[in-house]
């Protein structure tokens, strides 16, 4: 896939941002996706050059890549945004269980209750080993009619639950998956923060073999939180994303990378990882002078060639 670079004025000629119910500024892209027949990279920064910057060096990692690619990249400090596809729609796979958490999360506060000893186990299972039991459980204990309702809340209303009780066939797009990990990085009305807390402290825990994706090229010193998803299909091959938070490092940013059309679930990887390289070295460039040393925080996973994690059930 190449991708023709223009200049679309930005993002609305810099950081379009929205002012939720939430109280926190997150990013939004236009009403509605880019008419242009080849979509481009369009970014927006209150820090001069990055933006251009970025634009290009994520435009150069997606060079020649098959598949089809959605990306969107915030930093809070610099209010730096990217996006590519922002609203074309995919199907999850795995990441809706980040969703599925922020439901359970949302409604326990609602309630002034404690999650339970018994959610707690499902949500460990659910989130560090992406184990669907345990999602399917939550998914049914909370219902459509809360997710949706959670949904609402954290103004995510072209996100669409999957029907039948397929949660892997969920439709996400970058624009609001970008916004999910807004909410649980950064205080806001929604979600309070001993629940972005929880959350964030699942993610940064997830087992190393599913480490991959948007850590790729992490600083060594960064705080990782991650979830990846992966599904193929008879159509448009593998589903292959990645939702990364990376905090400590004095700014804050998230990296979203959703991908399908992807002929092997590495080649999924690859695309996702090559994205994710680019956008830390550009957040995180050298001080010193010196060339700066890019580690993921875990050795680099290859992923097998049967997924570790258990494809989403689907229907038949």
């Amino acid at each position: 896939m190449t991708i023709r670079t223009n200049r679309i004025q930005g993002i609305s000629r810099g950081l379009t941002a929205v002012a939720l119910a939430t109280g926190v500024l997150l990013p939004v892209a236009a009403a509605g996706p880019a008419t242009a027949a080849a979509p481009a990279v369009t970014c927006s920064s209150n820090k001069a050059g990055l933006a251009k910057k970025l634009q290009g060096d994520i435009t150069a990692a997606l060079r020649g890549r098959p598949g089809t690619v959605a990306v969107a990249v915030y930093e809070h400090s610099s209010r730096t945004y990217c996006s590519l596809r922002g609203w074309n729609s995919f199907d999850s796979a795995s990441i809706v269980k980040v969703t599925v958490l922020a439901t359970l999360m949302w409604d326990a506060q609602k309630t002034n209750r404690t999650v339970s000893a018994r959610e707690r186990g499902l949500v460990d299972a659910m989130i560090t080993k992406s184990d669907n039991d345990a999602t399917t459980a939550l998914w049914k204990q909370l219902g459509v009619g809360k997710i949706n309702a959670f949904l609402k809340a954290a103004g995510m209303a072209a996100t669409k639950p999957g029907a039948g009780g397929y949660w892997g066939l969920t439709q996400v797009n970058a624009a609001e998956q970008s916004k999910l990990l807004g909410l649980i990085t950064l205080h806001n009305n929604v979600l309070t923060d001993g629940s972005r807390a929880y959350i964030l402290d699942r993610m940064a825990h997830v087992v190393p073999a599913q480490r991959w994706g948007t850590p790729a090229g992490a600083p060594g010193k960064a705080r990782v939180q991650v979830k990846n998803g992966w599904l193929p299909r008879a159509s448009q091959g593998w589903r292959v994303h990645s939702l990364g938070a990376f905090t400590g490092l004095g700014h804050d940013y998230t990296i979203t990378v959703l991908s399908h059309g992807n002929k092997t679930m590495q080649q999924g990887v690859d695309t996702v990882q090559a994205v994710s390289r680019a956008v830390h070295r550009d957040l995180n460039p050298a001080t010193d002078g010196k060339a700066r040393t890019f580690e993921a925080p875990v050795p680099t996973v290859v992923p097998p060639a049967a997924p570790q994690e258990v494809i989403p059930p689907m229907p038949r």
